[in-house]
């Protein structure tokens, strides 16, 4: 076994692919700022494979942030004692929390009025660290399977409406079904992400971190094995069309739209085929990437060392980038200062152009990036371990 030490403090291939997963995230970002395509890009009744799978790709970074999360919340928790990591994960926990009802929110709406708070990525991170830090205390072999018995079991609730728990219906609003809260008639919070299954997912991931204990052949190794069987029980209980997703796959119109009606699972909340349509090729990666060396694992890396910073960043340029180009195309600089559900129907981009401004956006991010990972290299500062 091999002891985490100040000196390998960092895992290269957690990093990369962490980098990668950021890159990924703002194509999905970049094409709601930028498209001129007002559907939803998995409606298989109005959508074409380009601007599905554009979609899809990037499915899955959620899963995997998550889950990384909880693995580099254990590799944390190594060089400390439990009450230290638990103090660590409620304090970030609800440092995420509140930088998503600010920071994150005033990056999507471009205003101060904060009548609509949004519960997205952050706010289940946040939360899902704050149960992990009292889950931690459980026997590792116990919060494993309560991680899994919550990713497993969690679509048996599908069929349970939040109007069923009366007053309490908000309550199932945050934990299974998405919907909005109203604060007032002119306020309110809409829930985006509802925290089952996320905590088990950061749970596993917590579990998964055992793993880096191990020599990296043969971690690699299992990693590989792991993510080719975790997509194959994707393909299979997919395959049966039975339980796992709210949505069955049906015969499309042609074989390839069949493929994509297989492939379009339940993103909110993440079904347990959704999560093994993702996890699987994370992990899969995490084993390849174990020796990754060069200019691709630098250029990833320089994302991945700093993913709290590149989020925040990445939102503020890719809305302010969008509304020079609103202006661009004749529109007012008022008509963009609100989430880009809002924008005028007539502005955007077809697909090459959002990813033009994808890679755009990326580069400009870079050097930034690079800066502050030197900086947190450098530093001290215990507070730059929450950015």
């Amino acid at each position: 076994m091999q002891p985490i030490t100040q000196s390998r403090s960092r895992i290269a291939s957690i990093d990369i692919l962490r980098g990668i997963i950021m890159v990924i995230m703002a194509l999905d970002h970049v094409r709601d700022y930028f498209t001129i395509a007002r559907f939803d890009p998995t409606d298989l009744s109005q959508t074409t494979p380009a601007m599905f799978f554009t979609r899809w790709i990037t499915h899955i970074c959620a899963p995997t942030f998550m889950f990384l999360a909880g693995t580099g919340s254990f590799l944390y928790g190594a060089k400390r004692t439990k009450p230290e990591l638990s103090r660590f994960l409620f304090t970030r926990g609800l440092f995420l929390v509140i930088l998503e009802f600010t920071l994150v929110t005033l990056a999507l709406q471009f205003n101060f009025s904060f009548n609509l708070l949004i519960a997205l990525v952050f706010w289940s991170i946040g939360m899902s660290m704050i149960f992990l830090a009292a889950m931690i205390w459980l026997p590792n072999k116990i919060l494993l399977a309560v991680s899994l018995l919550m990713i497993l079991l969690h679509n048996t609730t599908d069929n349970i409406s939040p109007e069923s728990f009366g007053s309490f219906s908000w309550l199932w609003n945050v934990l299974h079904v998405r919907g909005f809260i109203p604060f007032s008639e002119t306020s309110g919070l809409v829930i985006g992400y509802p925290l089952i299954p996320w905590i088990g997912v950061i749970g596993a991931g917590y579990a998964f971190g055992q793993c880096f204990l191990w020599e990296p052949k043969k971690r690699s190794r299992f990693f590989v094995q792991l993510g080719l069987t975790l997509i194959g029980l994707f393909i299979l209980v997919r395959g049966l069309n039975v339980y796992g997703d709210p949505m069955p796959w049906t015969t499309q119109k042609s074989s390839l739209y069949t493929l994509l009606s297989f492939l379009d699972t339940a993103k909110y909340p993440p079904s347990l085929s959704f999560l093994l349509m993702t996890i699987g090729p994370a992990i899969l990666l995490l084993g390849l990437l174990e020796n990754a060396k060069g200019s691709f694992a630098n250029f990833f890396s320089v994302y991945g060392k700093v993913p709290l910073f590149y989020f925040l960043l990445h939102f503020y340029l890719i809305h302010l980038i969008s509304i020079f180009a609103g202006m661009a195309q004749g529109f007012k600089a008022t008509d963009f200062l609100h989430i880009s559900d809002s924008y005028p129907k007539e502005y955007g981009f077809g697909l090459p152009g959002v990813y033009l401004f994808w890679a755009l956006i990326v580069l400009l991010l870079y050097y930034p990036c690079k800066w502050y990972g030197n900086l947190k290299a450098r530093s001290k500062n215990p507070l730059l371990s929450y950015i």
